[in-house]
């Protein structure tokens, strides 16, 4: 009986002690929310963001997806571009993560290109091309080209970092409803597709004249083409026509449909497992508040945002080395 009583009192000893105040208490569900959602304090930390071509604010924006918050963005009128070329950045109209996620490639309708560090925000290179710029590439050697749809044209331009913006070696190459423009690392090919062709490119590589020659036209279905961006991990390239989207094989030189929102698409992007493909398709014009998945559901929302194009920030195999280091051609 004894030894009953003894274990009794140990037992009611084990319940008092647990619930004494030097017990943690379970966080509550609203605690656990607000824990999960906090974003992370610099673009290295974030695991899900997106890079966003803003209009609103002439932008290039940086989003945490879990938080749905910006946490990084470069501005013209808050960078070292002088003001009287603030007007070359307006309307961002694509912006992409380069050299191992460490700088953003941006254009912008205004007809501005500009490569920008992310730590410090400082454009390391900027000039102007004109004619409605819509997106650019880094090309292998550190020099970029762009495509421009106001003039139907490619624009290769010699980067040298110690001087710029003006005496920029600029040499244009005619190509139709010029909208986009992906280096395909595998083959050393530029692609770029216009209108209803698609067309392949071979660089020269000379940093002083660098030139592009055109090697191949190749038919694909539908009528304006509008974006051309690599498939996470897969030598496969998004393609985005006027009323449909694509997956265009650099391989076999053929196209297949893709799922998605088919109508209208600015943007097309994907990520690792888990990371769904995600898509903007205008709401007013051609601009959007939010990036949808393929199934129309949002993946972020920002009200007042004039979002034109979103990109996941993973890494590019497809058009860049695995240790893609920063150069240019000054170097």
């Amino acid at each position: 009986m004894k030894k009953i009583n003894s274990y009794l009192t140990f037992l009611l000893l084990l319940v008092s002690c647990s619930g004494t105040a030097d017990s943690p208490s379970p966080p509550s569900e609203e605690e656990e929310k607000e824990e999960i959602q906090q974003p992370p304090q610099t673009v290295s930390e974030c695991e899900r963001c997106l890079v966003l071509s803003e209009q609103s604010d002439s932008q290039v924006a940086i989003a945490d997806v879990p938080s749905n918050t910006v946490i990084w963005y470069w501005k013209p009128r808050e960078s070292n571009v002088k003001p009287e070329h603030y007007a070359w950045f307006t309307n961002i109209s694509d912006a992409k993560p380069v050299f191992n996620g460490e700088y953003i490639l941006a254009t912008a309708s205004g007809g501005g290109v500009a490569l920008i560090r992310i730590r410090d925000k400082k454009t390391m290179f900027y000039t102007h091309v004109g004619g409605n710029t819509h997106s650019a590439e880094v090309l292998p050697d550190g020099n970029i080209v762009s495509a421009s749809s106001t003039g139907n044209f490619l624009t290769v331009i010699g980067v040298d970092t110690l001087n710029f913006p003006e005496n920029v070696y600029k040499k244009n190459i005619p190509i139709d409803f010029g909208h986009n423009v992906v280096w395909d690392l595998a083959n050393d090919l530029l692609w770029s597709a216009a209108r209803s062709e698609m067309k392949a490119f071979v660089y020269n590589f000379n940093c002083d004249r660098p030139d592009l020659e055109l090697t191949e036209t190749i038919a694909i279905p539908g009528a304006d083409a509008h974006d051309l961006f690599p498939k996470y991990d897969e030598d496969l390239l998004w393609l985005s026509m006027s009323k449909n989207i694509y997956l265009f094989d650099p391989a076999t030189k053929t196209t297949k449909p893709a799922e998605g929102p088919q109508a209208s698409i600015k943007s097309i992007s994907s990520g690792p497992e888990g990371f769904p493909d995600i898509f903007l398709k205008p709401k007013e014009q051609w601009w959007s508040d939010e990036v949808v998945d393929s199934r129309a559901n949002a993946v972020f929302y920002k009200a007042g945002f004039r979002i034109y194009k979103a990109r996941w920030f993973v890494k590019n195999a497809f058009s860049y080395p695995e240790k893609h280091l920063f150069k240019s051609c000054d170097k």
